[in-house]
């Protein structure tokens, strides 16, 4: 490949991963084609992208940004996924992925970063045990929204049960 190629591959790279932050970076070595495209329809499901990249270009790419200590130590053709709701459930795919050796048994999560920090294949499979955005923001509403509920429960209680004990009263005296 010349030298003014890789240039434009180089900066085809960059112009897609552009605005992405975090990643995941996977191995699909010895994956057969009909394997790849089942992967690549059902990462797309979940709105994932992967884009197949050689290591030192990929480098020359991210070099600079936050996604460039993914590529630190990686060695050999590399895949990139990225995407998703958010990173949390981007990894939970990946690693679900991952563990399916009985369909995907060339897939490997092989690394990645988040928040400009690398991760190993154990730091994924720990970020994938993590809450999800969705389940974040509903831990967090039944927070705000339990202490109301309490004093609302605890303001009405009562109230009823006196409403109770004056219509019991008004029902005798009649």
């Amino acid at each position: 490949m010349s030298k003014f190629v890789k240039e434009l591959v180089t900066r085809d790279i960059k112009n897609r991963l552009d605005g992405v932050e975090d990643a995941v970076i996977v191995s699909t070595v010895g994956m057969d084609a009909n394997t790849t495209c089942e992967l690549r329809a059902e990462l797309r499901q979940k709105e994932i992208s992967m884009l197949v990249i050689k290591n030192s270009l990929a480098r020359k790419a991210t070099e600079g940004t936050s996604l460039s200590p993914m590529f630190e130590g990686a060695a050999g053709s590399l895949a990139v996924c990225f995407g998703g709701s958010d990173f949390i459930s981007l990894v939970k795919e990946v690693v679900r992925l991952d563990k399916d050796s009985e369909k995907f048994g060339k897939f490997v999560a092989t690394g990645g970063v988040m928040d400009g920090e690398a991760l190993d294949p154990d730091g994924l499979k720990a970020v994938s045990k993590w809450p999800s955005r969705e389940e974040q923001i509903s831990m967090l509403v039944g927070q705000i929204l339990g202490p109301g509920a309490n004093l609302s429960a605890a303001l009405l209680g009562p109230g009823k049960t006196l409403n109770g004990q004056i219509k019991k009263i008004s029902e005798e005296e009649e």
